[in-house]
């Protein structure tokens, strides 16, 4: 009599993989874990960043299931994009565990307007995630592109730039708005003799500044014009490296219009990856549509603007800078045909459809050598 064939235990068909989440934050980090062993998920609290607990808690949980198994077991971990940045990433695969970094914004959640939220619940959600993207579900999130560390070091150029101009442009209206108090409007803390005009100014009545507001702003002007020296030192570092290397930001300075800063942030923001085609250069820097369509109603929502904000906001503006240096170029001649005279909302319309097209020519470009069409290059 033969056998009655017995059916396969999960721990037969199920693959080999032990699937490790982390809910990552200042003070904790909460680890759940999925063993191919044991149907179950568990979940484990450590002091946040301690790598070698979490070491050995997944060492740990490996070396049970390949024991039960009786066959290796890899493991595959993921965690949010957040303040920690890549290093753990790197760490974690430097130590043979898989590791993915998930756009937290592109996980989906419950969308009752009072849903429960907690670490607990947060960190299943990732572990549910991540066995979906294993079993090839690639739409259910997201995963972020990990720049090689010197890829990031080198964006960190034009980020500082950024943040030092935003700062450049506070600094002036703070000490005019301190002076307007006093009713005097016409000083300008950017000249070279602003310690000279400080000392000289009178208020309307003929009297000096108090005391202490001559304090506060000495102190305003002096920053200032620390801010602007060094924004000096960033470009001079930028144009340093663009000198010296003949990379994708030194071909796109050799466009007219493209400055050696607009070069290097799209350089280093963008054209450090890999695209397959236009839909994800357009994608990755947020300015692909979003419709809205639902039985009857349908109703464009604009860009997504779920891209890289600093690459997305470069090319709005190198696309208002296209018009005015490359006025011969097909782009600017498609802009104006459509246009056609009109001002306001729909000249700001059109110029993001048209960074669009712009983006994905300079990516042919620094990519294929394919000029863009009418563009002129530099002499």
């Amino acid at each position: 009599m033969d056998a009655i064939p017995r059916t396969p235990a999960l721990t037969d068909t199920a693959s080999a993989t032990l699937f490790v989440a982390l809910e990552l934050s200042r003070s904790t980090w909460l680890v759940a874990v999925h063993s191919p062993a044991i149907d179950k998920v568990g979940q484990h609290r450590l002091a946040g960043g301690d790598t070698e607990g979490l070491l050995e808690l997944v060492t740990r949980k490996r070396m049970q299931a390949e024991e039960k198994l009786g066959r290796p077991v890899r493991v595959a971990c993921c965690f949010e994009a957040g303040y920690d940045g890549f290093w753990l990433h790197r760490w974690l695969c430097s130590h043979g565990i898989e590791n993915r970094v998930l756009d937290a914004a592109s996980i989906l959640v419950d969308r009752r307007a009072r849903r429960a939220k907690t670490d607990r619940l947060d960190v299943a959600g990732l572990l549910r995630t991540l066995m979906a993207l294993e079993r090839g579900e690639t739409q259910v999130c997201r995963v972020v592109h990990v720049p090689s560390p010197e890829q990031e070091d080198a964006r960190r150029r034009s980020r500082e730039r950024s943040r030092l101009v935003t700062e450049r442009g506070q600094q002036p209206s703070r000490i005019k708005g301190l002076l307007m108090t006093q009713g005097i409007r016409d000083f300008e803390p950017t000249r070279s003799d602003w310690q000279a005009r400080l000392e000289a100014l009178r208020t309307p009545d003929g009297q000096p500044l108090a005391p202490c507001l001559r304090a506060e702003l000495l102190r305003e002007c002096r920053r200032l014009r620390q801010v602007m020296e060094m924004v000096a030192e960033v470009e001079a570092e930028q144009k340093a490296v663009a000198a010296a290397e003949d990379g994708v930001a030194a071909r796109l300075a050799r466009l007219r219009g493209i400055g050696g800063t607009f070069a290097a942030v799209l350089g280093n923001e963008v054209f450090f990856r890999d695209f397959r085609n236009r839909r994800e250069v357009g994608a990755y820097l947020g300015l692909a549509p979003s419709p809205w369509r639902s039985g009857q109603v349908e109703r464009d929502q604009g860009i997504a603007k779920s891209g890289n904000p600093w690459a997305r906001h470069t090319a709005i503006e190198l696309a208002w800078l296209w018009l005015r240096y490359q006025p011969g170029s097909a782009l600017a001649r498609w802009f104006h045909e459509r246009v056609a005279g009109g001002k306001g909302r729909m000249r700001r319309i059109m110029i993001v459809a048209m960074a669009r097209k712009l983006i994905v020519a300079l990516w042919r470009y620094v990519t294929t050598g394919a000029v863009p069409e009418g563009a002129a290059l530099k002499a």
